[in-house]
């Protein structure tokens, strides 16, 4: 299992914000919204589930939170589309 850790404005997999393997960066807009511009997943870690995991934890980071998500990144649109239990946080 990974272990995702929070950073400054993004959640990520590795040992540092700096040297990470899978990250999802967000960048707040207003005070109640957060755009989602950004999903990267390192070759090592792809097609284990990690980039849906870190879409699952921006969710739960924006209900936390009280905000509602822009998803301009596509994979996490794609993600957050696809999946009505979390059509609250658009």
């Amino acid at each position: 299992m990974v272990e995702i850790k929070e950073g400054k404005q993004r959640f990520y997999v590795g040992d540092s914000e700096s040297d990470n393997i899978a990250e999802i960066h967000y960048v707040p807009t207003g005070k109640d919204r957060i755009i989602v511009d950004h999903t990267f997943v390192s070759d090592e870690l792809r097609g284990q589930g990690v980039g849906e995991l870190l879409v699952e934890r921006i969710v739960h980071y924006a209900r936390e939170t009280n905000k509602k998500i822009i998803p301009l990144c596509p994979f996490a649109k794609q993600q957050i589309d696809a999946n009505p239990d979390y059509h609250d946080i658009l």
